[in-house]
């Protein structure tokens, strides 16, 4: 497996879903990366440490450059929890549960590897459908983290690896009807 490539088609990924979502600093992206699927096999069944770093060597520092917070999404074993930073629980009022991800066990390798590299991971139980936008590498189901409204985004790329990609961003809901006229920006 080409891991340099990986991390290069995170990284693009990233960089053309911000650029779609127009996300204010300090805005939440969520991550849902399948290791396995990266590689070809099904979800869950060929854990990858090196997959996992490799995403997270693209996706995490152009989130850092554009100030947007990472939720990096757990496996199902840990009911789908979130790795966040402390400052990021504080500021959004997330509560803490008591897990460390684990990478063949519960947690799945990129929320173990984010545990394990972030400045001052915790892990919370959920962030309460704030995620702004998002990536879901290898059918990880993130929407469950987003919030109410949310809409595909397509870019260049369709795969991280062999895993098929779906992005998203929010948009605000549209009320008013038929005789409002809307914000061409927020669409």
């Amino acid at each position: 497996m080409d891991y340099d490539n990986i991390k290069a088609q995170a990284a693009q990924a990233a960089r053309e879903i911000l650029e779609q979502a127009h996300l204010s600093k300090g805005a939440i992206f969520v991550i849902g990366c399948s290791s396995s699927e990266i590689l070809g096999d099904q979800i869950g069944t060929a854990t990858n440490m090196d997959s996992a770093n490799a995403v997270y060597d693209g996706i995490i520092p152009v989130l850092n450059e554009n100030g947007i917070y990472a939720a990096a999404q757990c496996c199902e074993h840990l009911n789908r929890a979130l790795v966040v930073e402390r400052a990021v629980m504080e500021k959004y009022g997330f509560e803490q549960v008591n897990a460390i991800p684990q990478p063949n066990h519960a947690g799945g390798a990129f929320g173990t590897v984010c545990y394990d590299r972030f400045e001052d991971p915790v892990l919370v139980e959920n962030i309460g459908g704030r995620a702004d936008a998002g990536i879901d590498i290898g059918g990880t189901m993130i929407g469950m983290h987003m919030h109410a409204v949310a809409v595909p985004i397509r870019i260049s790329i369709r795969k991280i690896g062999e895993a098929p990609i779906i992005c998203a961003r929010h948009r605000p809901k549209y009320v008013g009807g038929q005789r409002a006229i809307y914000d061409e920006k927020l669409m």
